[in-house]
């Protein structure tokens, strides 16, 4: 058994929805941060643990993915794509990419979480322990919806469906480890979350595992705040391109905090900006102050403005 894993399913169909203004033409995956696609962390977290290939299944804004990687590669590495025109959830999703996965192991990986939690103990974890399904798992944050028993490393309950008595107390970071007989558990063609799937596995005894991981990051970004927040991080830690280098921004310009300013954009004089983002070819119109703003794509803004995406 190779202790390895070559191969990754990055979850790109999200709707987006909590994100309202930020994915009504983009999905959630290609959200920039830091001037580079949301998913683009996932890929390079996922190739820098021995993944070759990347698979990534889309729906919203389908069309998108394309001009963002035309090579149909993710530097070294084979990058797939698979439509859904009917989102497929979870479990619905690994089936409809079984052809692409082959027999191999493979991590999946939630394509609107950033982290840099270590992959190579989770791993080493799963085949250690001969697990079909492996969770990752952390403690130091929440919703908490995972009961693990740490006794003998298994799952033994998901929000609270089997264990209604019993609180929670990990959090499902959205990426796991998977072994290939899982994907014959998956009713092909149908829509359907892994969830029921997992608590089938505990009521039988499958060996669902699951293994925390509190060293590095983890954000679900799920809301405004949470991708605003995100950037604050990685400018605290002195990680991520902020300003692009074809950006246009006037000499006088005022840029604070964790403002990144994207290609093509236009900042004019005047301005300031205190931990706002500025999408590509955007335009600050001069003489603007905005505090705690996300400017999408194309879009143009003046005035004065705390809070508030355009």
């Amino acid at each position: 058994m190779t202790d390895s894993i070559r191969q990754a399913f990055v979850l790109g169909a999200g709707l987006g929805t909590r994100l309202k203004a930020l994915t009504a033409r983009l999905p959630k995956p290609l959200v920039p941060v830091a001037n580079r696609p949301l998913i683009t962390y996932a890929f390079d977290h996922l190739l820098a643990a021995g993944v070759e290939k990347l698979v990534v299944n889309t729906h919203h804004c389908a069309e998108q993915y394309l001009p963002a990687f035309p090579q149909g590669k993710y530097r070294d590495a084979a990058l797939h794509f698979r439509h859904e025109p009917v989102l497929l959830e979870t479990a619905g999703g690994i089936a409809n990419v079984a052809d692409l996965l082959g027999d191999e192991p493979f991590i999946v990986y939630n394509g609107d979480v950033f982290t840099d939690l270590p992959l190579a103990p989770a791993i080493e974890h799963h085949f250690r322990e001969g697990n079909e399904v492996t969770l990752v798992l952390r403690s130091d944050t929440g919703p908490r919806q995972i009961t693990l028993d740490e006794t003998t490393g298994r799952i033994r309950d998901l929000g609270s469906r089997l264990h209604p008595d019993v609180t929670p107390g990990h959090l499902f970071t959205g990426v796991y480890i998977v072994q290939p007989e899982f994907i014959r558990r998956i009713p092909p063609g149908q829509k359907l979350s892994v969830v029921p799937i997992f608590v089938e596995m505990i009521k039988t005894g499958a060996r669902l595992g699951g293994l925390v991981l509190d060293r590095g990051c983890w954000y679900d970004l799920g809301t405004r705040g949470q991708y605003l927040h995100v950037h604050r991080e990685l400018h605290r830690l002195g990680r991520g391109d902020f300003m692009a280098p074809d950006a246009s921004v006037a000499p006088e310009v005022r840029l604070l905090g964790a403002t990144a300013v994207a290609a093509g954009a236009q900042v004019g004089s005047g301005v300031v900006l205190q931990d706002c983002v500025v999408w590509e070819n955007a335009v600050v119109a001069p003489g603007a102050q905005l505090t705690n703003c996300i400017v999408t794509a194309g879009a143009r803004v003046s005035g004065t403005h705390t809070d508030a995406d355009f």
